[in-house]
């Protein structure tokens, strides 16, 4: 009972040596702060899909490009993303009649909207790529502290070295926890955000012939 008290999870980080400690303490935050990033990037990319289906129904449903900026206009919501873009490049046509002008104005939002859609998602990869070589480092370090720590022991046994490094272990296990889920979302989010560019890029280049066509160009 005994052993088994002192192999426990608490228990090994407790009594893990100080730095081993600082590389656990920091493996978990970075796997909290990309687990609020992952919850919050999913959300956002979900209404950002949602809102684009419903601006695309409207928009080739055949109405009236004056009711739909109207629209657009009123529309505030950050993941009215392709409506920005419509809102952008129509309110620049609508002040000069220019097709470049107009093209420029979507282009611009689009790239501020990417910046914002791509944000977090250097992180994600970072500690899905370092994780689990900081969890190695405090590994590698714990063993070390163990193994000293048997120098003036004159019977070292599996037991008594035993708790010492899976303390270091745990350092491993808590980077790969931390690493998994970053990069499992960072290539989804990834796959997702170039989707949706796909689809904003397209509807820039089929507006804009809508515009051409007006206009008689």
């Amino acid at each position: 009972m005994a052993t088994t008290q002192d192999l426990s999870f608490l228990s090994l980080v407790l009594n893990a040596s100080l730095l081993v400690q600082l590389v656990m303490l920091l493996l978990l935050g970075m796997s909290i702060a990309s687990w609020t990033i992952i919850f919050k990037k999913t959300a956002v990319l979900r209404g950002v899909r949602q809102d684009t289906e419903r601006f695309e129904r409207d928009f080739w449903s055949g109405g009236d490009l004056n009711t739909l900026l109207e629209s657009a206009q009123r529309n505030t919501r950050s993941d009215a993303v392709l409506e920005h873009i419509f809102e952008a490049g129509m309110q620049e046509f609508m002040k000069v009649r220019e097709i470049d002008a107009a093209r420029r104005a979507m282009k611009a939002t689009y790239q501020r909207e990417m910046d914002a859609l791509e944000a977090n998602l250097p992180f994600l990869a970072s500690v899905g790529s370092v994780s689990p070589y900081i969890g190695l480092f405090g590994t590698v370090w714990g063993i070390m502290h163990s193994f000293r720590g048997l120098a003036n022991v004159q019977n070292a046994t599996l037991s008594a070295v035993a708790p010492g490094i899976a303390e270091a272990l745990i350092a491993t296990a808590i980077g790969l926890f931390a690493a998994i889920p970053a990069v499992v979302a960072y290539n989804r989010a990834a796959t997702d955000v170039d989707r949706l560019a796909i689809r904003f890029e397209t509807f820039i280049e089929e507006f804009t012939n809508i515009l051409q066509r007006q206009t008689g160009r």
